[in-house]
């Protein structure tokens, strides 16, 4: 073990150590040499045999052969990794020179661009429009509405409750009574907003929109009614070519009563009648609950699905569409 011994023991371990590819067969040289096993190692375990002077020398000999095989390692090292960020750079590089990824332009979502139209119309025939609460008090949603209590609305498979005995709104009705509450007739109103009801397939959701109508002034009637929906429609689908019906109908909180439907113009189930409202004359007793006079004031109330006006517009035949955010259909609707 003397000097050219081991330096020819370093020109080995230098070769092997360079020689690696990658840094499994690096760490193969390294445990050739360094290892518990390895050559330099071995070296080191028969010092405690020799004579304390040799040891002393050879000991210092043998660590500087160690100290200068790990300096090559940690070299060998850097390299490798040097080269695989050099590789990497090269598979994630961008070549500047070809066209760029255009950025897709958002737009509203159908059931908003219904909305909106719904409140323009709406507004150009002097209609204001109200916002209120989506978490109702049961007089607002259903006693001030002339809702018996053992109503079939009333009940949980119908209605989402919370805590503290309020509900989620089952339409924007309450509107109608908050709106009295603080304003005097004559008054023309709209209440859009979201809805909630117990209640999903494809053309009910648990969650939808709705918009309330009300006009109450003296001698308005159901005439007045027909007059401004119709009207309405037919500013809506900007055609006069419309299929519509009044049936007879009840709620608690008109009479006489009607629900409005509307055949579909195209798409699949052109021809087929889809429900698109509700409407009536004002009850007396929801106008007696908000202090206002029924022998001297009538009105009518209705409430649109604006869900289901879109529907109409565009041939769409399932409401689920709407709410499962698959991009490429919400894409039809960008103006």
């Amino acid at each position: 073990m003397n000097t050219s011994s081991l330096e020819a023991l370093f020109e080995r371990a230098c070769i092997d150590l360079r020689q690696s590819q990658d840094s499994a067969s690096l760490e193969d040289a390294k445990a050739k040499y360094l290892g518990k096993a390895g050559e330099i190692t071995g070296l080191l375990k028969l010092l405690g045999s020799m004579p304390p002077e040799e040891k002393k020398t050879k000991g210092k000999e043998i660590n500087e052969l160690k100290i200068r095989v790990e300096q090559v390692l940690n070299e060998c090292r850097q390299a490798l990794d040097n080269q695989a960020l050099i590789q990497q750079l090269q598979q994630q590089a961008i070549d500047v020179s070809k066209p760029g990824r255009m950025r897709g332009v958002g737009g509203l979502h159908p059931a908003i661009i219904s909305l909106e139209r719904i409140e323009h119309l709406f507004s150009s025939l002097g209609f204001d429009v109200a916002d209120g609460p989506e978490i109702e008090t049961d007089f607002h949603n259903f006693t001030a509405l002339n809702t018996p209590q053992n109503h079939p609305a009333r009940s949980m498979h119908d209605t989402f409750y919370v805590a503290g005995g309020n509900l989620l709104r089952t339409h924007t009705s309450p509107m109608q009574v908050r709106y009295l509450q603080t304003h005097e007739p004559p008054i023309r109103v709209i209440a859009p907003g979201r809805v909630y009801r117990v209640d999903s397939d494809a053309t009910h959701s648990p969650m939808f929109h709705q918009v309330e109508g009300l006009w109450i002034d003296q001698q308005v009637s159901f005439a007045d009614l027909k007059a401004i929906i119709i009207d309405f429609l037919k500013q809506f689908f900007e055609t006069d070519d419309l299929t519509i019906q009044f049936r007879p109908s009840f709620f608690p909180f008109t009479e006489p009563s009607a629900e409005i439907d509307m055949a579909f113009t195209k798409g699949p189930n052109k021809g087929k009648w889809l429900e698109i409202a509700g409407a009536g004359q004002v009850h007396p007793n929801v106008l007696r609950h908000v202090g206002i006079d029924p022998e001297k004031y009538t009105g009518f109330a209705f409430g649109v699905g604006p869900d289901r006006l879109t529907m109409l517009r565009y041939g769409i035949d399932d409401l689920r569409l709407f709410y499962e955010n698959d991009i490429r259909f919400l894409q039809q609707f960008n103006v």
